[in-house]
């Protein structure tokens, strides 16, 4: 009961001492960081985290240890065109991919490559540009913090402590969790040939290295949080919604500058996430080949994947065709379903 009287008095006499009253406007940080925006979330399931993270600040940065959830809880069926079976794809940061790379009615080509070092390529446009939009909001997130120090107030700056307390606590978490798992037995040498079947009539065929395909299609991103992990996460998320109190008596300048980082940065972080390419997983990329093909029949597709596998079997599994007209003959007759 001491530490806690302690602690009570500690806070009165901050309030009383402090030069700027309560602002009801002041609750503004606070209620912008606490707004359900996805992208830091959707960031972290394409490109994973990095340690730069904790210097990344903007709205809904709580919900980032739910970037295994953004996929919406689907596992589409996936066959593989070489040997006939059919199973699914139980990586959510894999589905969450595909679902943003394909399009109704149209098949996406993909290919998957072991990821080459930064001195073997040159990035593209589209990743030049997403690189310097997460790079300047880490310069944003730096002035800001440099501003509100500068302004001398110790409660804008204790709020931007927090957020990049609870950052690098998610960073580590996310970092012990997403260490590789299970991938099933080696296949070395061998190429693959998936075709997924996802929700909303979208197509994707995937292409590459067993290996490769195993490593980013196999088991899961995340791991389920150890009893450790838990702890720091909820206390994280505790850190968010407390700062809310601590932001209404930071100044006005502290605030609007708190303000405008956020909103900066959830820009820069939207733009980053529409413009990131390709998956980056366990030193494996995932890309799009190509623009989606568009089909008017979805026999017209099963047909054509029929033709090039040499065998229908995976289709009858998947229920593209009837089973009693299915053979894993060439160029054998079918019936095809819609």
């Amino acid at each position: 009961m001491k530490m806690f009287e302690s602690l009570y008095k500690l806070v009165s006499t901050a309030q009383a001492n402090s030069l700027s009253p309560f602002n009801p406007l002041s609750l503004l940080p606070g209620l912008f960081t606490l707004t359900p925006l996805t992208t830091i979330a959707q960031r972290t399931a394409q490109r994973g985290t990095s340690p730069l993270d904790p210097l990344v600040l903007a709205p809904g940065l709580h919900l980032q240890p739910t970037a295994n959830d953004l996929h919406g809880g689907e596992y589409p069926a996936c066959a593989a065109l070489t040997s006939g079976y059919v199973f699914r794809v139980e990586n959510p940061a894999t589905v969450y991919f595909l679902q943003r790379v394909s399009r109704t009615g149209c098949l996406t080509d993909l290919k998957v490559s072991t990821q080459a070092s930064p001195s073997r390529f040159l990035p593209t446009r589209d990743e030049a540009l997403a690189t310097l939009g997460y790079y300047a909001a880490v310069g944003c997130s730096v002035f800001a913090a440099q501003r509100v120090y500068a302004l001398d107030d110790t409660w804008g700056l204790f709020f931007i402590s927090n957020l990049i307390l609870v950052r690098l606590v998610n960073f580590v978490v996310l970092r012990r969790r997403s260490q590789p798992g299970w991938f099933g037995a080696p296949e070395p040498g061998v190429q693959g040939d998936l075709f997924v079947l996802l929700s909303q009539d979208r197509w994707v065929r995937i292409r590459g290295p067993v290996n490769d395909l195993k490593a980013l299609t196999s088991g899961t991103w995340l791991s389920e949080p150890t009893t450790l992990d838990a702890f720091f996460g909820a206390v994280a998320k505790l850190l968010v919604y407390a700062n809310v109190a601590v932001a209404g008596h930071a100044t006005d300048a502290g605030v609007y500058t708190i303000v405008f980082m956020l909103l900066i940065n959830s820009g820069l972080l939207a733009l980053d996430n529409l413009r990131i390419p390709r998956l980056n997983m366990y030193g494996r990329t995932m890309e799009a080949v190509g623009e989606p093909k568009r089909y008017f029949r979805r026999r017209d597709l099963a047909e054509q994947l029929i033709k090039e596998s040499g065998r229908d079997d995976w289709a009858v599994a998947m229920g593209l065709i009837v089973k009693g007209k299915a053979s894993t003959k060439k160029n054998e007759g079918v019936r095809v379903t819609m």
